[in-house]
């Protein structure tokens, strides 16, 4: 597949590489950070109403924003999917002062 070259392309890229095929659904981990832990929860819970798994966890990997809240979406990792879902996330988080920190998935072999 061709892929932007942005970050989310050189993901999609590393993952190809490694032979995922990248057309099988799976759980992809959106990661977004916020200051406090009320702007955590508030965003956790927004998404939570909405039907997805999601975790609020105090890192503290980054000193101005130690809370982590993942986001679980079942989805096949195309650009345009994953794109669209950090836009929502995103829009979510500032309104709250947090911001998207990346996404993961596990590889799945075609």
């Amino acid at each position: 597949m061709i892929h932007p070259n942005d970050d989310n392309g050189d993901v999609l890229r590393r993952m190809e590489a490694k032979g995922d095929s990248l057309t099988l659904p799976r759980n992809v981990d959106f990661t977004v950070v916020f200051k406090d832990e009320r702007s955590a929860e508030q965003f956790a819970e927004h998404f939570r109403k909405q039907g997805y798994s999601v975790s609020v966890e105090d890192s503290e990997t980054v000193t101005e924003f130690p809370w982590d809240v993942v986001v679980v979406k079942h989805m096949i990792p195309s650009h345009q999917e994953i794109g669209d879902f950090e836009t929502s996330l995103q829009e979510i988080a500032d309104t709250l002062g947090g911001h998207n920190d990346g996404w993961g998935c596990i590889n799945q072999k075609g």
